[in-house]
């Protein structure tokens, strides 16, 4: 199976690492990742980098896309060569996938329209702009596009893609390799669970953080 896994400045690291670690160990997975040109992308927190040697123009076919998320999704939803992309690449996939704002890239280039789907709570809302259905969901799927929450959600959506693609033994069997047990030490980890205070401080860190994105990229908030 052939996985690609489109990677961008300004990504959120764990919404790619993490459904990586569980697709790579499908049997028969063959996982890439692109990036709108090759060379080396910065995540948002700007301490971790990676070198990708596969651009856009050289992927031109996959059984399953996933679309991570991160800030950087903000200045993309207006780059036409990569909704061009998006578009074409869906029309060879299996499944089209995205993780937190992915999905507001998947809505951007008009696959998610009149469709169910779910992004990071802070941003879900913003589905609606492009037609889609927002859902307050940790994974969606409808039609062939299946799409997660925000960030760590990226694992239960890949690991629900691992037991459909490839069974329950299988997707058990990767779910224990990788030790995903989720133990939370606090019980902040939603917005309908997180204490007023906390929920409001995290949409105004991500409103300041989106305004300033869009001011510089000369888009409106």
């Amino acid at each position: 199976m052939e996985i690609l896994v489109f990677v961008f400045h300004g990504i959120t690291a764990l919404d790619a690492i993490g459904p990586y670690e569980v697709l790579a160990r499908m049997p028969g997975a063959r996982l890439r990742f692109v990036a709108p040109e090759p060379g080396p992308i910065l995540t948002d927190n700007q301490l971790v980098s990676w070198n990708v040697e596969l651009g856009i123009d050289d992927a031109r076919g996959a059984d399953l896309l996933l679309v991570p998320g991160g800030f950087g999704t903000r200045t993309l939803e207006h780059d036409l060569a990569v909704l061009e992309w998006l578009r074409d690449l869906d029309l060879t996939t299996r499944i089209t996938a995205s993780v937190c704002t992915g999905a507001l890239l998947l809505a951007a280039a008009g696959l998610l329209r009149d469709r169910q789907a779910t992004t990071h709570w802070a941003q879900r809302e913003r589905l609606r702009e492009h037609g889609a259905l927002p859902v307050a969901k940790r994974w969606v799927r409808d039609g062939k596009y299946a799409t997660a929450a925000g960030v760590s959600a990226g694992i239960d959506l890949a690991l629900a893609l691992a037991h459909e693609l490839c069974g329950r033994d299988v997707a058990e069997e990767i779910q224990l390799a990788i030790e995903y047990d989720p133990e939370p030490p606090l019980d902040a980890g939603s917005p309908e669970r997180a204490r007023p205070e906390i929920r409001d401080a995290v949409l105004q860190r991500v409103r300041r953080r989106d305004a300033a994105l869009a001011a510089a990229a000369g888009h409106e908030p």
